[in-house]
């Protein structure tokens, strides 16, 4: 009788485990916007048409509404850099399955034709893979009002030992660090950290943490660091923040 107890008891706890698991797994992945993949892409306004592109584009943000889309929807501008007056929008969090169903294509190019490119150019879009192993954060970035964005890239014979550089640091990071490789969008090999930030003072006062692993530095052959400010009424469903 004891036996056939213990061996219902040990069956019982190995399920219990088993549900437990797969609860912390599924609760994993929904805190990280259940996939790895994000999309990042750059607007140019033309000259002289940065009201009118800003109107125009938040009337396309009103379009994703009322078609129910479900994906989020970062807007930043460029406040310092090369690309100083651009704008960056970005959707993070997603599988290949999701990739593959954006909310009707066809009706959100004629909105972009209509409201968004008489005022604009499309200067780039790329298809990035949330890196874990070198981050300290989730896949998607709190929505701070600063953002560090870090472009790096590389030869691509040397991008497995600049992950492996990053990934011996990876323990030392102190604040939200997220690392992204480019899938595709592309010539060769490159890399975009995000470094979510309240302030200015944020991000200079963290210049020290700027700065690549020595090892990882040395596999460079391009970087650029630009400050983005986050422009909420230029975003969509944004997530909630503390």
């Amino acid at each position: 009788m004891l036996a056939m107890f213990m061996k219902s008891y040990c069956r019982a706890t190995a399920v219990a485990l088993l549900v437990i698991g797969s609860m912390s797994l599924t609760r994993s992945l929904a805190e990280n916007n259940g996939g790895d993949y994000a999309r990042i892409a750059f607007l140019r306004p033309h000259d002289g048409d940065t009201v009118d592109f800003e109107a125009g584009y938040i009337r396309h943000l009103d379009w994703h509404r009322r078609a129910g889309d479900t994906w989020t929807w970062y807007g930043w501008t460029i406040w310092a850099g090369e690309r100083q007056r651009w704008f960056v929008y970005a959707s993070f969090g997603h599988t290949p399955a999701e990739l593959d169903n954006p909310v009707s294509p066809a009706e959100d190019e004629r909105d972009n034709i209509a409201n968004v490119t008489p005022h604009a150019e499309f200067v780039g879009s790329a298809l990035y893979e949330f890196l874990p192993q070198l981050s300290r954060g989730k896949t998607a970035p709190t929505p701070t009002p600063r953002l560090e964005l870090t472009t790096v890239e590389l030869a691509p014979a040397d991008a497995k030992a600049f992950e492996a550089a990053l990934r011996a640091e990876q323990p030392k990071l102190q604040g939200e660090t997220l690392w992204y490789r480019m899938v595709a969008g592309g010539a060769q090999s490159r890399y975009v950290r995000l470094r979510p930030r309240p302030t200015l003072t944020a991000i200079l006062d963290e210049r020290e943490q700027q700065a690549l692993p020595t090892k990882a530095s040395a596999l460079v052959t391009r970087i650029t660091v630009e400050v983005l400010n986050l422009r909420p009424t230029m975003s969509y469903s944004l997530p909630q923040t503390q």
